[in-house]
């Protein structure tokens, strides 16, 4: 899983996180921060903002415009563990049209074993229950991201 990982963070940079919020306080905010401090294209996913983090905000993947939708390498999931099929539904139906998202991660605590089988099926990288700010920040050396 950690050379998983690895690759990840070292070969892709478009994320949308699904689920972010507008609140600092929340982890979806501060990891969707940490990202973008170090390089990554973030793409808030979130049906009640128009913006996050000075950023155009839309309300699911499937409303992302088709220019956006080309470049997705990641799909960051912070929603809880029950609304992750729909998720990856929308995912694969991007990733049928254009060849891409590559990655599908699941934030600490979400877990779905029969999406992440149907994404897996779909030659997808499958993490759950990792925090991407958590993973990162312990690869900041290796990987020379910014701090």
């Amino acid at each position: 899983m950690d050379t998983e990982i690895d690759g990840v963070f070292r070969d892709f940079r478009t994320v949308a996180v699904v689920g972010l919020s507008k609140d600092p306080g929340k982890d979806s905010h501060r990891v969707a921060k940490f990202l973008m401090d170090r390089g990554f294209n973030v793409i808030p996913v979130n049906p009640t903002a128009d913006s996050v983090l000075e950023r155009k905000a839309f309300p699911s993947l499937g409303s992302l415009p088709d220019e956006l939708k080309s470049q997705l390498e990641i799909v960051n999931i912070f929603r809880p563990s029950s609304d992750v099929p729909s998720i990856v539904d929308e995912v694969l139906t991007i990733r049928q049209r254009f060849g891409r998202p590559f990655v599908i991660w699941m934030q600490l605590g979400i877990r779905n074993d029969s999406a992440a089988a149907k994404a897996a099926s779909a030659g997808m990288t499958v993490i759950q229950d990792r925090c991407m700010m958590v993973e990162g920040s312990s690869r900041e050396q290796l990987l020379g991201f910014r701090t």
